[in-house]
């Protein structure tokens, strides 16, 4: 054997042996796949649904399997989309919608429908159309929050099949054209008008009111204070009465003696040159009083 041959072998074997290196290095490259955090891979085997590959290091058989499909499973927002639609008192609003979600199932994603944004926009239409209408315009704009929970729910339940998962829907705004707003804004200015009348009257009836507790305050106060008046000339009464009773006549006699002493000094008070006159027996009734005030008998 010489030298040429020897070289000749030494070559096609290193040959053979880069080509089973490179076999090698291809099926490592074919069967190892890395997926990202935010993706999922769907693989096929002879163009059947094989695998769903999640986040991280996963191996597959080299040229029988494949990745057929990156689906990402971040959330994801539709398009802002506007659609006519009849509220039950028959008012034409213009509705704008977005609409939130996430596939949870790429499988059922790439297998069961085409174009995910333009079905979900389709199927949100429609809903949003169906709800407006068993509604009139006066609970669209006030029950807002429970409308959009309601179409939340059944684009969720029409979306489910498809494995997606519908995180938010929102109710953008509500517009009606020219001729509507302005019998609204009419409606609302008769409102405002009707409650400030309601209002003046409120208080004038709250004022009059208050005026006629006032007034009956009053008179309660007053009659009280002649009851008091008359508790204490009633108890005065009695009290001269219960003293006629224990000392006779005599306590008589001084309770007038006394009345007709006051009224004199009440005269002798009283400024400018007077004439006083005095009866046959002021005198004797003035001896009478002063001696039984100071316990003297006649």
């Amino acid at each position: 054997m010489d030298v040429e041959t020897v070289l000749i072998d030494l070559i096609g074997g290193n040959f053979v042996l880069l080509l089973l290196a490179g076999f090698i290095i291809l099926c490592v490259l074919l069967g190892v796949r890395i997926v990202p955090q935010s993706d999922k891979f769907v693989v096929e085997r002879f163009g059947r649904l094989r695998a769903v590959l999640g986040p991280g290091i996963n191996l597959i058989v080299p040229f029988l399997d494949k990745v057929a499909h990156k689906v990402s499973v971040l959330e994801r927002q539709l398009p802002n989309a506007e659609q006519d639609a009849i509220t039950r008192d028959n008012v034409l609003v213009r509705v704008e919608t977005s609409v939130f979600y996430r596939i949870l199932h790429p499988e059922k994603t790439v297998y069961r429908i085409r174009d995910v944004d333009p079905a979900i926009a389709t199927v949100v239409a429609g809903i949003v159309r169906a709800e407006i209408g068993m509604m009139e315009l006066d609970e669209v704009q006030s029950n807002r929050a429970e409308l959009i929970g309601k179409i939340k729910v059944q684009v969720e339940s029409a979306v489910d099949d498809w494995g997606i998962e519908v995180t938010r829907a929102e109710l953008l705004d509500v517009n009606l054209d020219q001729s509507t707003r302005d019998a609204m804004l009419q409606q609302l200015n008769a409102e405002r008008a009707r409650r400030a009348q309601v209002t003046e009257a409120e208080g004038k009836r709250r004022a009059v009111e208050l005026s006629a507790d006032a007034e009956l305050y009053a008179a309660e106060q007053v009659a009280k204070a002649r009851r008091i008046t008359a508790d204490a000339e009633a108890y005065a009464t009695s009290v001269v009465a219960q003293a006629i009773r224990d000392n006779g006549m005599e306590a008589a006699q001084y309770n007038v003696a006394l009345k007709q002493v006051e009224a004199l000094g009440r005269i002798s008070e009283k400024e400018g040159n007077q004439t006083i006159l005095l009866p046959s027996d002021a005198v004797a009734a003035f001896g009478d009083a002063f001696r039984m005030m100071f316990g003297r008998k006649p």
